[in-house]
């Protein structure tokens, strides 16, 4: 709706697909595709006269950076002063977010595509239970896709399937190699801003090739030693997709942080979220480690995983209150690059005596100077 109200008044509207220092890249809609075409005849450029929207490298009003209006990657943004022979412009204003994503830094995300490879390197539940609490954190949409499914049987797929609806999701086998279900994928993604997820080394690059033939990003490969991809993406950009919507490649990374609230995480669980859903538990500020009457901890197989993730919550929000509480005497410090275990110890205790610089020295002796005179 606010989209049709600016384009009702007359003015340029496209989205932000990249940032490059303080210059952001935005592919225009199709009205300023048309609006160029129509500049192009008037003036008879006929190499200008293309149907499609045009991309402009723009830069920030002052007025923006006066009141602090920061302008993100998928912000749909009013461009003024459009130089079509230059592929120039000015983003004048902003439209409201209808989401807005940290890290990676996003607006207006419809939902996550979560990409895991079922072998090579291997499908591990801990880490793939991790990435979907983060995507679950966001409060968008997710989509499972499981890539290198040539890789294993019809049996295993079928296994890996069932342990994932117990989860409470419904996975995309695929294989980008065969073409396996890609084209079933690119439906989802249709007409929708989407950012693609998950471990280097899975497949996100060939995946992206694939669904855009005009694109060739850079592939890397698993490292024998680890068993881990090598990061191949760098920055954010959003592509733009053959049938319609934006797709956003984000660095890759390991282990996401698990920097929600604890009372919250329980939540981004689907199937401790249906237990909720029929029944209470006693006590409304439960955390489902000891609690009595409490609905959620029981058998089901996320649940270690629960606990694992509870804590690592606890010790973010203890760090949390520990750097706003300039007298604290401890620090978390981690001990487990595997699973992100941590623990606190004590803080030593800061120099009381600093060797005086000499500029410091410097101001001291001319205002001594000044006194005397």
């Amino acid at each position: 709706m606010t989209g049709e109200i600016f384009a009702a008044t007359g003015q340029l509207l496209g989205t932000v697909v990249a940032v490059q220092a303080n210059f952001y890249r935005v592919q225009m809609d199709r009205e300023a595709g048309e609006q160029k075409s129509r500049e192009a005849e008037e003036k008879l450029d006929l190499n200008a006269s293309l149907p499609s929207p045009p991309l402009l490298l723009c830069t920030r009003r002052t007025r923006l950076k006066k009141i602090g209006q920061q302008v993100m990657v998928g912000d749909r943004v009013v461009v003024e002063e459009p130089d079509w022979a230059g592929g120039r412009g000015a983003i004048a204003d902003v439209l409201p977010r209808q989401s807005e994503l940290d890290r990676p830094a996003i607006a207006n995300v419809n939902q996550i595509l979560l990409v895991f490879a079922v072998a090579d390197p291997p499908l591990e539940p801990y880490q793939l239970s991790r990435f979907l609490i983060k995507a679950e954190s966001t409060g968008l949409d997710v989509l499972l896709c499981l890539n290198k499914s040539d890789l294993i049987s019809s049996q295993e797929q079928q296994q890996v399937s069932d342990r994932l609806l117990g989860w409470g999701y419904e996975p995309i086998f695929i294989s980008v190699k065969d073409g396996i279900n890609t084209d079933q994928a690119a439906r989802y993604l249709s007409n929708k801003i989407t950012v693609i997820a998950g471990p280097s080394g899975v497949g996100k690059s060939s995946l992206i090739n694939t669904l855009i033939d005009s694109l060739q990003l850079r592939v890397g490969e698993v490292s024998g030693k680890l068993a881990r991809g090598r990061h191949t993406t760098r920055h954010i950009e959003l592509f733009e997709l053959p049938s319609g919507g934006l797709l956003a490649d984000t660095p890759g990374f390991n282990q996401p942080d698990m920097d929600c609230i604890p009372e919250e995480l329980i939540h981004y669980f689907p199937e401790a979220r249906k237990r909720l859903a029929v029944a209470s538990c006693r006590f409304s500020d439960c955390l489902h480690r000891d609690e009595p009457e409490c609905v959620v901890r029981g058998d089901w197989e996320r649940y270690e995983h629960y606990l694992e993730f509870l804590d690592a919550a606890i010790a973010h929000q203890t760090q949390l209150h520990q750097q706003a509480d300039p007298e604290s005497t401890m620090k978390l410090k981690s001990k487990s690059k595997g699973k992100g275990q941590s623990q606190y110890e004590p803080k030593l205790e800061s120099k009381k005596y600093r060797r005086i610089s000499r500029k410091t020295q410097l101001q001291d002796l001319q205002e001594l100077y000044r006194d005397e005179e």
